[in-house]
């Protein structure tokens, strides 16, 4: 996965665009991220005691992973993932700064 928990990345389209947050879960086989504040949805829950009320609560809803740049940590610009290979680790790299993520 280019994208992990815990990267800061940049929305590039829907109706956070533009936007950057810290991802908070990734869902590998469905190729979705949540990003936290980012991507807020309704959800109404019910009254479950006696004398509650029923509400609407903000959720974050996941974005797919092709509307997500990683945000480069050194150069930190939106950028894409390379890969390089030191001895036996596999390491994430940035396109622009050629530095590892």
């Amino acid at each position: 996965m280019k994208i992990r928990k815990g990267d800061n990345v940049k929305i590039l389209s829907g109706k956070d665009r533009g936007k950057s947050g810290k991802v908070s879960r990734v869902f590998g086989k469905e190729k979705k991220a949540l990003v936290e504040g980012m991507n807020l949805v309704k959800r109404h829950t019910r009254p479950r005691k006696q004398g509650e009320k029923g509400q609407r609560v903000s959720v974050p809803a996941a974005i797919d992973l092709s509307n997500l740049s990683l945000i480069c940590p050194k150069c930190s610009k939106p950028t894409r993932v390379g890969y390089k290979t030191g001895g036996e680790n596999k390491f994430r790299t940035c396109k622009k700064c050629k530095s590892e993520v």
